[in-house]
C-alpha cells in the first residue's frame, strides 16, 4: 500500500518537474542544457525520476521560476534531493543537488555533511534562492 501513495500523489494534478520535463520539450531543452555537461549524473537526476513534490512559482530579483524538488525515494529525502528552477518562458534551468551521505547520526546536523552540486550556472541570486527552498524543508537543519 505504502508504494501506493507517491503514485497518486504525481497524479494530483499538481505540475512536478519529473513530469514537466516529459511532457513538455521546452522544460526538457532547458533541463537537459543544465545538466548536458555534468559527469557521473545518476538516472533519477538525469530524468528526474524520483519523487517529486508539486512546483511553486517563486520570484527572484524580479524574475518568475517554477520551482521544485525531486528526492531519489519517496521515503528519505534526506539523503540525495534536487532542487530545480525552471525560468517562467522556460528556456532556463537551474539546479542544486543536495547529498548526505548515509549513516550521519539523527543528532547530527544534515546541513554540515552535505555536498553541494550547482547545475545550469546559477548566480549567487538563483543559488540564495535554490538554498532557501531546501531550507523550507522542516527536516533541514
Amino acid at each position: 500500500m505504502a508504494t501506493a501513495i507517491p503514485a497518486l500523489a504525481d497524479n494530483d494534478g499538481q505540475q512536478r518537474a519529473g513530469n514537466l520535463i516529459a511532457t513538455d520539450t521546452e522544460y526538457r531543452d532547458a533541463w537537459q542544457g543544465a545538466v548536458r555537461k555534468q559527469e557521473r549524473l545518476p538516472d533519477w537526476v538525469l530524468n528526474l525520476s524520483g519523487a517529486s513534490s508539486p512546483m511553486n512559482a517563486v520570484t527572484e530579483d524580479g524574475d518568475k521560476y517554477l520551482v521544485g524538488q525531486v528526492c531519489e525515494k519517496a521515503d528519505d529525502c534526506l539523503h540525495n534531493r534536487v532542487v530545480v528552477a525552471f525560468s517562467w518562458d522556460k528556456s532556463k534551468a537551474y539546479v542544486l543537488w543536495v547529498s548526505v551521505p548515509q549513516g550521519v547520526p539523527e543528532d547530527k546536523t544534515p546541513s554540515r555533511h552535505a555536498d553541494y552540486r550547482w547545475m545550469g550556472d546559477p548566480d549567487e541570486g538563483m543559488q540564495a534562492m535554490l538554498m532557501e527552498q531546501l531550507k523550507s524543508d522542516p527536516n533541514w537543519y
